[in-house]
């Protein structure tokens, strides 16, 4: 069985050792394990392409944004496993893997041998695929100031803590108020939009942000667009997001299990998909792609 093993050396928990250690982890279960370091962005979308051309199943050791680049060069094309290498590692965890690396390989590595698989949606926004999440808007902001912080002097993202001050910071930048700025076609006005693919949306460390709990991997898209926020309606919204209740919020649009959603914005403003800041936008369209996704199980 041909593996391709593609790690983010700037990853936030990938470290040559704990590569070694997962490289020796995995060869316990398979025969034939490649292992190749990205060198800049996009390059596990080039390296999980050819490896799906030499019928390799691949595994990424590395980073929410690395797992993204590398479903969009071989989704449909190949199996993938996931090992939790980056400062949150949303798509493992959220398929129930530990978050301890070694212990994740080792889950991954019996999944190979037994050929256990699993095949989940994933989203798409624009052309782009995503895993798990994607956002217009408030939660886009929120990514590109913690970018902007920059990496530390050994090439990896700021902290998680960063992402709560980012957070509060784009909130009292506007005033501690979100006017509406978007339109959600058939729906109404609203001041920004959250769309998931599976639960949860994201993870505060341990803790999960789940927005909508109904929503699974083997569905649609679930979102969740508020009309306004305000400095007294942002906690319960909050609060409902933690427990997976926000589509039931006031004040809100919302769907479970969607197939498309389509937002048009007043003037151009940031988005994101799984964590990684893609620039400005003014229209996006997106799409659930059912049964999109082979994973290992």
């Amino acid at each position: 069985m041909g593996v391709a093993l593609i790690v983010n050396p700037f990853s936030s928990g990938v470290r040559r050792d704990l590569v070694e250690e997962v490289e020796r982890v995995l060869l316990e279960y398979v025969d034939e394990l490649e292992v190749t370091l990205t060198e800049s962005r996009d390059h596990a979308t080039e390296l999980a392409r050819r490896a799906a051309e030499r019928g390799d199943t691949v595994v990424v050791f590395a980073g929410d944004g690395t797992y993204n680049e590398a479903i969009n060069g071989a989704a449909g094309l190949t199996t993938f496993a996931f090992v939790p290498g980056g400062g949150t590692s949303v798509l493992p965890r959220a398929l129930g893997l530990p978050r301890e690396p070694l212990e994740a390989a080792r889950i991954i590595g019996e999944g190979l041998r037994a050929g256990r698989t699993r095949t989940i949606s994933l989203g798409r926004a624009n052309g782009r695929l995503f895993s798990f999440a994607a956002g217009v808007g408030f939660d886009a902001e929120v990514v590109r100031r913690v970018d902007r912080r920059g990496r530390r002097e050994d090439g990896r993202r700021a902290p998680n803590w960063s992402f709560v001050a980012a957070a509060i910071g784009t909130f009292a930048g506007a005033g501690f108020r979100f006017g509406d700025v978007l339109d959600i076609e058939g729906h109404g006005r609203a001041a920004f939009i959250l769309v998931a693919n599976g639960t949860p949306y994201t993870y505060a460390g341990a803790a999960q942000f789940r927005l909508a709990r109904e929503s699974t991997f083997e569905d649609g898209l679930a979102w969740v667009a508020p009309r306004s926020v305000s400095a007294a309606t942002a906690g319960r919204l909050v609060f409902r997001a933690f427990r997976g209740t926000a589509p039931k919020a006031s004040g809100v649009f919302a769907e479970i299990d969607d197939d498309r959603v389509v937002v048009h914005c007043d003037t151009p403003q940031p988005f994101q998909v799984d964590g990684e800041d893609l620039g400005d936008v003014t229209d996006v369209e997106f799409l659930a792609v059912r049964d999109a996704l082979t994973v290992v199980s």
